[in-house]
């Protein structure tokens, strides 16, 4: 029988790329990584040995889910550890293995830039950000690293910032994380980060769609490209449009996983024999 402080894969699956998905820890041992050097979205890998040493940086999270290879004494333990330190902390159900065994999506960290001082990569684009330049950090933040920092810069300065502050360019000309061919910057995070996701696949035709003027190809692309353009006029600052757009990529991604097949019509539908007044 299962721990009352664990959660099934099933359960983790539905949070993953949410808002409000828990932070996720990985305490895998290097064997276990070296195996399979995945990771489960947005996952941070931690040393267990250490708990007590890194445990207050997860205070301020409504929840935490840690991970091990199998589910069992690792992420146990270092859950134990976690609410002993105040923090509300379950471990995965059947671990890594179980969550690989059922398909569920993993990212690559290969390529991930590394962690600075703030906890998280850094990166920086062009300042006025329209479609791909607000898809991109929506993309990071919800499957690849919460904490992300993202500048956006004159775009003449976008390199020199990149060198000078060790930030990595995207969606710019000449740089890896950029257009490649017909697919957009946001089409190529996906494909070099690993991450596999119908739901995912589908916002990508939205957005490439609505990034490449080629509106004809999706039906939606039009209405994200509307309300990208309405954000960018509502907002001075470029951050708060970030945060506002990531709103935006929320409800997007929401309906493209669970809410494409249902529609909506007027008059709405009465019960049967039901008279019209």
């Amino acid at each position: 029988m299962s721990s009352n402080e664990q959660i099934t894969v099933s359960q983790l699956a539905r949070l993953v790329g949410l808002p409000d998905a828990p932070a996720i820890i990985d305490v895998r041992i290097d064997e276990d990584i070296e195996a399979d050097p995945t990771f489960l979205p947005t996952a941070e890998r931690r040393d267990y040995r250490k708990v007590a040493d890194w445990a207050p940086a997860y205070a301020g999270c409504r929840r935490v889910v840690v991970v091990c290879h199998q589910g069992q004494k690792l992420s146990e333990g270092t859950a134990a550890w976690l609410r002993h330190a105040g923090i509300a902390a379950e471990s995965l159900e059947g671990g890594h293995v179980a969550w690989r065994q059922a398909g569920g999506m993993v990212f690559s960290p290969a390529r991930l830039p590394p962690r600075r001082s703030s906890g998280g990569s850094v990166w920086v684009t062009r300042a006025r950000p329209k479609v791909d330049r607000i898809a991109c950090p929506w993309l990071i933040r919800r499957f690849i690293d919460t904490r992300a920092v993202f500048l956006f810069v004159t775009a003449s300065e976008v390199e020199a910032v990149a060198e000078r502050f060790g930030a990595t360019p995207f969606d710019i000309e000449g740089v890896f994380w950029s257009h490649r061919g017909e697919r957009c910057s946001f089409d190529v995070m996906i494909e070099e980060f690993g991450l596999k996701a119908s739901a995912l696949d589908a916002l990508a035709r939205v957005v490439r769609a609505a990034d490449t003027a080629t509106l004809e190809a999706e039906p939606r692309a039009a209405g994200l490209l509307a309300a990208s353009l309405g954000l960018s006029r509502m907002f001075k600052h470029d951050l708060e449009q970030l945060e506002a757009g990531m709103l935006l990529y929320d409800a997007f991604y929401r309906w493209c996983r669970d809410a494409s097949e249902e529609t909506h019509n007027w008059p709405s539908t009465r019960p049967a024999g039901e008279a019209r007044r």
